[in-house]
């Protein structure tokens, strides 16, 4: 295999990371199957270079689908799971950042803010009569993913418990 070749290979695996389902590290686990150990697949020695080129591939994903879900204009959308999904997708994110041994301290801040800014204009909105909540996870849930995102609970609108589901 010429170098270009594995070039191509790699690259064509990290676009498949890249823009995989609702969960990356699977995607990722898959890649690195094939380019290692399936009898169909190249069977290369990656360097660490390449996996990190991967796990990164993996990472940014997560982040796209946490902020896909915390962005106000997808909440009447198909493709909307709502912050119950957000609070899964955070604890895999964080998770698979202890892993390999990335911080997630920069995207903690963007998601941090995301969700300050989603819980504010859904309190308002659904305050105002405009629409009914989309918050589709408990009050406990919300703190928690709060908590975890490094946002201290009396910085979170007074009344926002109020957006939550109840039966969880």
């Amino acid at each position: 295999m010429t170098s270009g070749e594995r070039s191509d290979l790699l690259a064509e695996e990290e676009l498949l990371v890249r823009h995989s389902g609702e969960i990356p590290e699977v995607a990722l686990h898959a890649s690195l199957y094939f380019l290692r150990e399936d009898s169909e697949g190249p069977r290369l020695q990656l360097a660490a270079g390449e996996i990190r080129q991967l796990e990164e591939a993996a990472l940014a994903r997560y982040q796209e689908i946490i902020l896909r879900d915390l962005d106000l204009h997808n909440r009447d959308r198909s493709l909307f799971r709502g912050l119950r999904r957000v609070d899964h997708n955070w604890r895999r994110f964080a998770g698979f950042c202890h892993k390999t041994g990335r911080s997630c301290e920069e995207f903690r801040l963007i998601a941090a803010e995301a969700l300050l800014r989603y819980l504010r204009v859904e309190l308002a909105e659904v305050r105002a009569g405009e629409r009914a909540s989309s918050v589709n996870c408990s009050e406990a849930t919300v703190r928690a993913l709060a908590l975890d995102m490094g946002i201290d609970p009396s910085a979170l609108p007074d009344g926002w418990a109020g957006l939550c589901k109840q039966d969880e």
